[in-house]
């Protein structure tokens, strides 16, 4: 995996933008840093500023592991698209949306039930409706909290997608759509002939796995030698030069 900032990455980037592509992002580790308190989170107004420049060019998505309105508030700018839940919140599909959430009701009252036990261990619940993550990034003995999570999600797995993250464990219903159905989704959609895709996190890596040649994937932090991105930039700080160098290859004439 090479550095989009290179002369493969400029190369791969004026490629993908000569085919008007969907462009598509995760939120946090992607857009906005990863903080201490996640509802501080928020796209700086460096990017926010170019993603609107590119969203009058270009159909633009955010396809994010939080629910739609959480994310929405925090971007600072007008997608087309927002897509919630890690794939799993559709708000073009309310039907199926309110399906997904019903299906994690057994969870709730598992998790309910040792509330207690979750408090005792600093694993904190967020149930985001079609998603429920547990944190446990506060616990002071974390292979005691993974260990209870283990437990209280067992007898439930043929039932649920459960997946990490940055110390989170997230479940979703077994049969929730990913954000590689998203963007798939969202590509019929918008009837745009390719895909840029980037994201941080290992549910980001479904999009990068299923990503047709013509597609644009990058990964956004170290890179990682499991990642199947094609590119990878060294964090959020890196993506306003990212967007300008997407608008300015938008401006060049088409080769004829």
């Amino acid at each position: 995996m090479q550095h989009l900032f290179s002369p493969e990455g400029d190369a791969a980037l004026a490629a993908a933008m000569r085919l008007r592509p969907l462009m598509a992002f995760d939120f946090d580790g992607t857009l906005a840093h990863i903080v201490a308190r996640p509802q501080d989170a928020r796209i700086s107004t460096a990017v926010a500023t170019r993603l609107q420049r590119l969203a009058r060019q270009l159909p633009v998505a955010i396809v994010t592991g939080r629910a739609a309105d959480d994310v929405r508030e925090r971007l600072g700018f007008e997608p087309h698209y927002i897509v919630g839940n890690h794939g799993a919140e559709d708000e073009a599909n309310r039907r199926r949306a309110d399906a997904l959430r019903g299906a994690l009701d057994p969870l709730r009252e598992t998790l309910a039930a040792r509330a207690d036990a979750l408090s005792a261990a600093c694993v904190t619940v967020e149930d985001k409706g079609q998603s429920i993550a547990l944190h446990y990034r506060l616990s002071r003995d974390r292979d005691a909290a993974l260990a209870l999570i283990d437990d209280l999600l067992a007898p439930q797995r043929r039932d649920l997608h459960i997946f990490a993250g940055k110390m989170v464990v997230n479940a979703t219903a077994a049969d929730a759509p990913d954000k590689a159905d998203a963007v798939r989704t969202l590509l019929q959609r918008c009837k745009a002939r390719s895909a840029f895709f980037a994201g941080d996190d290992v549910n980001d890596e479904p999009v990068f796995e299923a990503a047709a040649p013509d597609w644009l994937t990058v990964r956004v932090g170290r890179p990682e030698a499991a990642s199947l991105a094609r590119f990878y930039l060294h964090g959020p700080q890196e993506m306003a030069l990212l967007l300008d160098r997407a608008l300015a290859a938008l401006s060049q004439p088409a080769a004829r």
